[in-house]
């Protein structure tokens, strides 16, 4: 059979939450074959399929925006831990 999955993260290593990054990988068989990453904005494809679809996706303002706002979900949701271990300690 194939496998296929989407992984979305939030990265972060301060408490400054400037340097947050969200990630949207999909995946195929246990490669990533297109990501979105907010540091660059838009969609990559590393294989002829997802190289495809990126140019697609890149020229679809209204997914690409989307993309963009989840940094926005990120930071809150970010703060929220931050403020929670900090308040543990």
């Amino acid at each position: 059979g194939y496998f296929y999955s989407r992984w979305r993260k939030c990265i972060w290593s301060s408490h400054d939450l400037s340097d947050i990054v969200f990630i949207d990988n999909y995946i195929f068989n246990k490669d990533v074959y297109i990501q979105f990453n907010s540091t660059v904005g838009k969609y990559v494809g590393y294989t002829e399929h997802g190289v495809y679809n990126a140019e697609l996706w890149n020229n679809n303002t209204g997914q690409l925006q989307s993309e963009r706002a989840q940094v926005d979900i990120c930071k809150q949701n970010a703060d929220v831990y931050q403020q929670t271990i900090t308040d543990k300690s």
